[in-house]
């Protein structure tokens, strides 16, 4: 199956890398500063330490950010859905829109499952529970899930999904 990258941001790692190196270079300007501010005991020499190590951590934030891209990935026949549980372990709830039908509810789940995907997860898989809310009377609001994924968190491929449908659930909307 072939998916299609779209950018968050615009912004390549090669940008980060390119604004990693003027940081950099502001950081040592700011240090060349702070330490002449020591010597000729400058009032605000301190100020001067703080700017440089505020500097310090905006380079590495970008230069980590030139390392990994920040990209999300569209499957073909997917719908919009909202993340509305997620551990920063191995289980995440998305919640989708009622009118969904089966075709569509595989690939949100096989787009959620790629999406939800990073390396920083804690656990051997990842589990991907798709829900929607049913309304059956007045102030009253029943979740329904309706399908999951699972996926290994432990290798990237991103063919290797084990996906679940509830078609009783999904008969019901």
């Amino acid at each position: 199956m072939m998916y299609c990258q779209l950018p968050l941001a615009f912004l390549t790692p090669a940008d980060f890398l390119q604004a990693t190196l003027w940081a950099l270079g502001t950081t040592a300007v700011f240090a060349v500063l702070a330490l002449l501010a020591f010597l000729l005991q400058w009032g605000f020499r301190f100020r001067l330490v703080g700017i440089t190590g505020f500097m310090a951590v905006l380079t590495v934030g970008l230069f980590s950010l030139s390392l990994f891209p920040i990209t999300t990935t569209l499957v073909p026949g997917s719908v919009p859905y909202t993340v509305v549980y997620d551990n920063g372990a191995g289980q995440v709830v998305i919640k989708l829109p009622t009118d969904i039908n089966e075709s569509q509810l595989e690939a949100t789940l096989r787009q959620a499952a790629i999406n939800q995907f990073s390396p920083g997860r804690l656990g051997q898989n990842l589990m991907v529970r798709g829900r929607v809310l049913l309304h059956p009377e007045e102030d009253v609001t029943e979740p329904l899930f309706i399908g999951q994924v699972t996926r290994s968190q432990s290798d990237g491929d991103e063919r290797d999904f084990n996906i679940e449908i509830n078609r009783d659930a999904l008969a019901r909307l």
